[in-house]
């Protein structure tokens, strides 16, 4: 009993040294444009029947419920935020701003890996050939 008691504090204490880190993640990102925090979901591990419901116990009545012991939880996963910031004006002519639903597709370049990103920061420039950039 004793070892299972044990691991169940450890299956919590793991998890919420995982939700810390998140937090961490998202407090050192806070200025970071475009950022999109992020959310730790946790998740019961099986439960251990240790009495039926509807049993009689020693003073003759029964149960209503059952007795169950949990045997500890675990992330399920993280999610993003992806609610809407505030918008920041910036007076500068090519910062965009999504109001809504939706992201700027922007093609890598090759020697940083190619293909397509996805970012809702719109802190973009003209480069010394006259490119938009992020």
């Amino acid at each position: 009993m004793a070892t299972i008691a044990l691991h169940s504090a450890s299956t919590g204490l793991s998890a919420l040294s995982t939700q810390l880190d998140v937090i961490a993640n998202n407090l050192a990102n806070v200025n970071t444009t475009g950022f999109k925090a992020s959310r730790v979901n946790f998740q019961d591990l099986l439960y251990q029947e240790r009495a039926q419901p509807g049993v009689e116990n020693a003073n003759g009545d029964q149960r209503p419920t059952g007795l169950y012991v949990g045997l500890g939880t675990k992330i399920s996963g993280t999610q993003l935020d992806f609610s809407e910031g505030a918008p920041e004006p910036t007076q500068r002519a090519l910062d965009l701003y999504i109001e809504g639903d939706g992201f700027f597709q922007l093609r890598v370049e090759y020697d940083l890996g190619g293909g397509i990103a996805y970012t809702r920061a719109g802190n973009f420039i003209s480069n010394s050939e006259g490119q938009i950039v992020l």
